[in-house]
């Protein structure tokens, strides 16, 4: 006997800068470049949340909002906690950091430092990363099924060469 997988029926875009968390099962969408998404699931109450970050440190001027690491990674755990889940039972997966220019200077390798970012923080949080796919040269269209944990992954076209003279 085959047994359904069922697919939520709420779908969600989560555009850059932003983060979503919900009780009831999503599968939301996003596409990342040099930015991260960290999704956090907990498998006892099957309920996730995910972020979508562009820049991985928030320098105390103006709002401090999810478009910086280290406050969307902070909000989102935050969110899985009003939620009822319970830190220890977080797992995570995170996906980005592309290097999508060539000749891109060391400096202004932004997914890199995003990338370190999140594995910095998930380990002060003891949140374990179970899952990943990071860096390289295309962008990713990630679908995660609030309900599963799963995340579907397509990467996309390759990086774009800049333009010299």
């Amino acid at each position: 006997m085959v047994q359904e997988i069922s697919q939520p029926e709420l779908k969600h875009y989560l555009f850059p800068g932003g983060l979503f968390v919900d009780p009831r099962p999503h599968l939301v969408t996003t596409v990342l470049g040099s930015c991260i998404s960290v999704c956090l699931w907990d498998p006892k109450l099957r309920v996730g949340g995910i972020n979508h970050y562009l820049l991985p440190l928030w320098n105390g001027e103006g709002l401090s909002t999810p478009k910086y690491g280290n406050i969307a990674i902070e909000k989102l755990i935050d969110g899985m906690l009003v939620l009822g889940c319970e830190k220890q039972n977080l797992i995570a997966k995170v996906f980005g950091g592309a290097a999508l220019w060539k000749n891109q200077p060391g400096l202004l390798r932004v997914g890199d430092r995003n990338a370190a970012l999140a594995d910095e923080l998930l380990k002060k949080h003891n949140i374990p990363i179970v899952g990943s796919d990071l860096f390289g040269e295309q962008g990713r269209k990630i679908i995660f099924n609030t309900e599963t944990g799963s995340v579907l992954m397509r990467r996309n076209r390759a990086r774009v060469e800049n333009q010299q003279g």
